[in-house]
């Protein structure tokens, strides 16, 4: 792989060019590498309920623990149909990954998912892998339908290396990349998450994505595994308005469209 350095120059480089527009340039300006997932942007907005905290781009579960405690992460979901907020136009994006780190460990993040994106009517769908600070990479050799089925798992082989698993159980393909990185873990946070990613230096427009429920939501720690439970709740709070709903049970974590 190309250093740190290089690639950021030449990412950097790329995101300068002006941007296409419509799903063919969408899919040219992941191409350049420009999804870029980040650590959680806590809201000032105050919540009303024990165990909820508000983000501008993030919504779901989290664990913060100490260093060293978490070495995987993985939870299953359904892909959804994406479309326009109300009165919306124009093109709209989320993404649902698992990941490792990100929240009170914000120099690195180790994660895999899938973004759905509507354009004029349109949705497209690609499945990814990133260690932050890292731009995302497309996985090849898999494809991704509404309604399939998706297994995520990242695991942390140290600090500094990991693996990104993505298998679509409704077609039965699997792909894996390995990953090593100069920005280490921390190892202190899971997450199982929806986002309003980044995209050439700014949030893409939220696309309502109805419901993303992770199943069989498990976080590997340094003595067994757990479940979400007890996982700190996150929702989307942008311009004054809450975007989304979160809730956990022993083994799911749901995040509803509001």
């Amino acid at each position: 792989m190309l250093s740190a350095g290089l690639l950021s120059c030449i990412l950097l480089a790329a995101s300068a060019v002006a941007r296409p527009s419509g799903l063919a340039g969408r899919i040219a300006r992941r191409r350049a590498g420009s999804h870029l997932s980040q650590p959680l942007q806590r809201s000032e907005l105050i919540s009303d309920q024990s165990n909820v905290e508000y983000s501008s781009n993030w919504a779901g579960a989290v664990y913060a623990e100490g260093d060293g405690t978490y070495t995987a992460v993985t939870g299953t979901f359904v892909v959804p149909t994406p479309s326009a907020p109300s009165g919306g136009s124009g093109t709209y994006s989320a993404a649902a990954w698992v990941g490792i780190d990100g929240d009170t460990c914000d120099n690195a993040i180790l994660q895999t998912g899938v973004d759905f994106t509507v354009d004029g009517g349109e949705v497209s769908y690609d499945a990814w892998y990133e260690w932050y600070p890292d731009y995302a990479y497309d996985f090849s050799g898999i494809s991704i339908s509404a309604g399939d089925t998706i297994k995520t798992t990242v695991t942390a082989t140290s600090t500094t290396s990991g693996t990104a698993v993505i298998e679509n159980v409704s077609t039965g393909q699997t792909v894996t990349q390995s990953l090593t990185s100069s920005y280490a873990l921390c190892e202190e946070n899971a997450e199982w998450i929806v986002e309003d990613y980044e995209e050439n230096g700014g949030l893409v427009s939220f696309a309502d994505f109805g419901t993303v429920t992770f199943t069989d939501a498990v976080a590997t720690t340094s003595s067994g595994t757990q479940g979400p439970s007890g996982a700190t709740l996150i929702d989307i709070e942008q311009n004054g308005n809450v975007l989304t709903s979160a809730s956990v049970s022993s083994s799911e974590v749901v995040v509803k469209y509001t």
